[in-house]
């Protein structure tokens, strides 16, 4: 492959500073119409392409975003995705996406290349490891190159950075509450996402709903490349349950499939509630009603949040934003069907 031709030997082909042939490809109204006519000609010719480390060189910035997210394959990850590399575009900003596959020594060296690629800012939702070591010392990187730091939907309160998230404790009270309303008196709770802070939370929504409610505590957490349908079919057989809440969209197809493949019919034996708003949710049958976590819209806000810190226009003090959520009831809920 060619070597790509640099700013520097445009200049000297052209016999002119650099600083004119940079400023003649930024049309710059200092240099004449007939110069920034050989300049751009030139240019064409040797198909230059601007080196984006150095572009803004007034402000010091890459206008580079660095994203990590822990998996792709989620619905709510890849919506999330999406509404940053919108608004992205929309505010002028390229971003680099990093996957860490729920590993903390993936995600610390996703960082130390997004860093050494000079992002202007980071935004990231934390790997299992880190949040279950809750080791954060590859995070200090960060503050020590003075890059910004946005976590959404993973945050952990022990990192001082902007944060945002859906206020998961409340929402899953919420849904057992409406779960509890529609006639459900044994409620189960499967998770496919333990070690995580939205986990934790969402079990401690569920504890705090169940005892308020004084019914019997039903709780199983599972491997989702493993899921334990003998557990599942135990419990609606001997223990009679006749709801499960799950941690998020893939959990609760899970669950749907093993009552169905038994026999069981949904939601007239089995009502069902999973977090993520995604694909599946709307097109398994029966559909699941789902808390709507706002992906897209955690994903914009990440990003204008942290151009804005960027661009100095925060206090310094961290924020914290809670999105406002809402319950979406399909025909795995007893409401759903009356709706």
């Amino acid at each position: 492959m060619d070597k790509r031709i640099t700013l520097k030997e445009l200049a000297k082909l052209l016999n002119v500073s650099i600083s004119t042939v940079s400023k003649a490809l930024n049309d710059s109204p200092e240099i004449s119409v007939q110069t920034v006519q050989r300049v751009k000609e030139l240019a064409k010719l040797n198909h230059y392409v601007p080196n984006a480390s150095a572009v803004n060189l007034k402000t010091q910035r890459t206008q580079t975003i660095g994203v990590i997210v822990p998996e792709i394959l989620s619905h709510f990850f890849a919506e999330a995705l999406h509404g940053i590399e919108t608004k992205a575009s929309e505010m002028g900003y390229r971003i680099i996406i990093c996957i860490s596959n729920e590993s903390m020594n993936k995600e610390a060296e996703s960082i130390k290349t997004l860093v050494n690629g000079q992002v202007d800012g980071l935004i990231m939702s934390l790997s299992k490891e880190t949040q279950a070591s809750m080791r954060m010392d590859h995070l200090e990187i960060l503050k020590n190159n003075n890059i910004p730091l946005v976590l959404f939907d993973r945050i952990l309160s022990q990192v001082n950075c902007d944060k945002i998230s859906i206020n998961d404790s409340l929402q899953t009270k919420n849904a057992i509450l409406e779960l509890y309303a529609s006639g459900c008196k044994k409620i189960a709770y499967f998770s496919g996402i333990q070690d995580t802070s939205v986990d934790n939370e969402r079990k401690k929504g569920y504890f705090e709903a169940i005892k308020n409610l004084r019914l019997e505590e039903f709780i199983v957490c599972f491997d989702r490349k493993n899921f334990p349908d003998e557990k599942l079919l135990h419990f609606m057989r001997y223990e009679k349950i006749d709801a499960v809440l799950a941690s998020d969209e893939l959990g609760a197809i899970l669950v749907m499939k093993s009552a169905l493949n038994a026999g069981f019919k949904i939601p007239e034996d089995l009502s069902v509630i999973g977090f993520t708003n995604g694909i599946m949710s709307e097109h398994f049958r029966p559909s699941l009603s789902t808390v709507d976590q706002h992906a897209e819209k955690q994903g914009k806000l990440a990003l204008g949040i942290l151009i804005e810190r960027i661009e100095g226009k925060l206090s310094k003090d961290p924020k914290e934003y809670k999105i406002e959520t809402s319950i979406i009831h399909r025909n795995s809920t007893r409401k759903g069907i009356l709706n």
